[in-house]
This record gives structure tokens, sequence and C-alpha cells, in this order.
């Protein structure tokens, strides 16, 4: 089934990098390889979302262990210091409020900044969640089972966390 609504292969480079880098946050490296790959593969080679899709995410899981890193530390704590101080993108802005973390009452707030702060600190990047059509409770719920994770499988939970991030971005395209 193709989507009706784009023809990736239609844009120039530099609109197709900016569109795409949005997906994984502040990870423009991500778009740039998938536009090699597009450059390399023309003809309906990205005639889904699911295909790009795929094509982001396996861009991302052959990435060095040290690059997904990065790209983990690129994402922005909920309701943390980047919200409070509106320097969130538009993607984690809408997000996060959609999962009420824009309403938080003063005492969720310095809750939600101990918790990011005890994460961080124990896993050296922050809680990622994909919170949309998640409740507070429910991120607040994550924090509380994950955090007394080992940093392995945090990282991996982070991980898998993050495609469902950019596939949710995706959609959203």
């Amino acid at each position: 089934m193709h989507d009706p609504l784009v023809t990736f292969e239609q844009l120039n480079e530099a609109d197709f990098i900016s569109l795409f880098s949005r997906i994984y946050e502040h990870s423009t490296w991500v778009a740039e390889a998938l536009w090699q790959q597009v450059s390399q593969h023309p003809n309906g080679y990205f005639d889904q979302m699911s295909k790009i899709e795929s094509a982001m995410k396996h861009i991302v899981e052959q990435s060095a262990d040290e690059q997904k890193l990065i790209l983990l530390r690129a994402h922005p704590d909920l309701a943390g210091k980047a919200a409070l101080a509106g320097e969130l993108t538009q993607a984690s802005t809408s997000e996060q409020a959609g999962a009420g973390l824009d309403q938080c009452s003063e005492a969720e707030l310095r809750h939600f900044l101990h918790l990011n702060d005890t994460y961080r600190e124990k896993f050296g990047f922050p809680f990622i969640m994909a919170v949309k059509g998640a409740t507070k409770e429910q991120v607040l719920a994550g924090f509380e089972e994950r955090t007394p994770n080992d940093w392995q499988t945090e990282f991996d939970r982070a991980m898998s966390e993050v495609h469902k991030i950019a596939a949710f971005r995706l959609a959203d395209l």
C-alpha cells in the first residue's frame, strides 16, 4: 500500500534531511544516512512509511553504541528543566503535553525533577519513554519500574522507546 500524501523521492536533499531530522531527536545523522539510501535506491524504494521506519531503525541499530548513547542523551528529561525553560522541540513539547506533563503541580514537578536526576545519575542518559497516549501516572510508574534495572537492560529499553517515539513521529508526517 502506498502512502498517497508524500513522495519522498521528489524532495531535494536539504528538504528531505530537514523533514526526517525531526524523527530521531537532535540526530540529523540518521536522516543523512537515510538520504544516502534514497539516493542509491530511487524508484519507490521508500514508497511506504513502514519501509522508511524500518530503514531508519536499521541505521540507528547498526550504529556504534557510542553513537546510540549520544542519541539517547539528545532526548530531554520528561517534565524536566528543558520543558520548564521552553527549550523542547515541537514534537517533544506536543508529546509531553499529550501525557499531561505540562500540567504538573509544584509537588509533581519536584518529584519528576528528582526522578530525572536519580535516573540520569544512575544510567548516564535521560529516562526515555514513548509517552504518546500515556498519562502522568503511567510515566511515573515507568520510572519506578525501570530505575532498578541494570545499565544494559535500561540502555536496550531506552533504545526501544526511542524507536517507538520515531514511529509515532513518522506516522504524524
